[in-house]
């Protein structure tokens, strides 16, 4: 009697690999949680929810394409990557939706930085900057009116 061995892979198959994508958004964005974002690869659904997915692919070039279906704009945060996988590699990228509604999104090997965030820090100081001054001035005209 012979030992079984297991079964072997014809050489003209090559074995695949995948793609690994973690989509995020900031906490400030909370209501992009309300959506879920939309993935692509080469043009037909990959997957569609908030956190990481595994996506196994055959060895290849492939077109990955990311947004979040929104009010205005109906494609928020779309961003695009040219992704070559070879056999037996899973490649780790990261989408971080943006902070302000007309930036695109960013997609790349992690870790990624919120595009917008500058924009949207200087618009929080402004806010509250304004709220000391309307709070100062209410304060002020209570103290000289007694």
């Amino acid at each position: 009697m012979y030992p079984q061995q297991p079964p072997q892979q014809p050489y003209s198959q090559q074995p695949g690999g995948a793609i690994a994508l973690t989509l995020k958004y900031h906490w400030m964005a909370f209501m992009l949680g309300l959506f879920k974002p939309v993935v692509e690869l080469n043009g037909h659904p990959a997957a569609n929810a908030w956190g990481r997915q595994v996506i196994p692919v055959p060895a290849g070039q492939y077109h990955l394409h990311v947004h979040v279906p929104y009010f205005l704009p109906p494609r928020l945060g779309a961003a695009d990557l040219p992704v070559n996988v070879y056999p037996g590699q899973t490649v780790e990228l990261e989408y971080k939706a943006p902070l302000a509604v007309f930036f695109k999104g960013a997609l790349g090997m992690p870790p990624q930085k919120y595009p917008g965030a500058v924009l949207q820090i200087i618009l929080l100081v402004f806010v509250l900057i304004i709220i000391l001054c309307v709070c100062g001035g209410v304060l002020l005209s209570g103290n000289s009116g007694s």
